[in-house]
């Protein structure tokens, strides 16, 4: 696999017939060579995955080639190798690609503000291994590793991935003096034992939502 580009960042993986599939979502494919086969795969849950308004298919690759993916934006990719049965939570449309290995599923996070000020982060999929995972992160993406009872308060958009370790909760802070006086601040807040991963480009204010 290569890494090419430095503002918006493609990869590019050279597939073999005895390699694994990988799946991805259908619109971040670039480019393919001819012997790459592209078919459709059947997510599980497929009735909750359509009441919720999420894609129920993905699209997957196998064959002799390369083929390459890349959403269209500012970023940076991050590849995560999953143990046997690790699980990492992810904002959703931000996964890029994973092997066939990898169990793919999503749920729902309570709290209004999330739906409202955390963008797309009203559902967050989950991956669980092993295999490979690939993710686009808008700007920079920085890695937090929390210890047991640690915590740390995080603007909504920013929230990219964390491990299931990681409880993440909705907090509101209300400003009392100053221009802004009487308005509310809401933030995710995250508590270890685990990682996180955070990205400097925030979703929502990226996307004009």
């Amino acid at each position: 696999m290569t890494i090419e580009g430095e503002l918006v960042p493609v990869a590019t993986i050279a597939m073999k017939s005895s390699s694994r599939p990988i799946f991805f979502e259908h619109h971040i494919l670039l480019w393919k060579d001819p012997g790459v086969e592209i078919t459709s795969r059947v997510l599980k849950g497929i009735g909750k995955r359509m009441l919720a308004g999420l894609p129920v298919v993905v699209t997957q690759a196998s064959g002799n080639g390369r083929i390459a993916f890349s959403r269209d934006a500012t970023g940076q990719l991050v590849f995560v190798e999953l143990g046997a049965g690790e699980e990492l939570h992810v904002r959703e449309h931000q996964f890029l690609f994973a092997t066939d290995t990898v169990e793919y599923s999503f749920f729902r996070v309570r709290g209004i503000s999330n739906l409202v000020f955390g963008g797309t982060g009203f559902f967050i999929d989950s991956f669980k291994g092993p295999g490979l995972l690939a993710l686009h992160g808008y700007g920079n993406v920085l890695e937090r590793e929390l210890g047991p009872g640690e915590q740390i308060d995080i603007e909504p958009g920013a929230f990219l991935y964390k491990q299931a370790s990681v409880r993440m909760d909705t907090i509101k802070l209300g400003i009392r003096t100053g221009l802004f006086a009487g308005t509310n601040i809401f933030l995710n807040r995250f508590t270890g034992p685990g990682k996180l991963g955070i990205q400097s480009m925030t979703f929502h204010v990226y996307t004009g939502e």
